[in-house]
């Protein structure tokens, strides 16, 4: 099984991340990573992220805004 991200601005254009993920063995592993680089995301562009499970979309969009800012 391999997690995956896919990132895009709000409108929903795809964006090349800002920090480069891996293939994560573990949807835990791939919640870690997304709460540490969140903002380093952010600030390259990418404003909402989706999760997929070898392929399948798992939930998203997720806003990489704060929420309240």
């Amino acid at each position: 099984m391999a997690w995956t991200w896919r990132f895009e601005k709000a409108d929903g254009t795809e964006v090349s991340p800002a920090v480069e993920p891996e293939e994560f063995s573990t949807q835990g592993d791939a919640e870690s990573w997304i709460g540490e680089v969140w903002k380093e995301l952010l600030e390259g562009g990418a404003e909402q992220v989706f999760l997929f499970e070898d392929g399948s979309e798992i939930y998203g969009p997720m806003s990489l805004h704060a929420e309240g800012a």
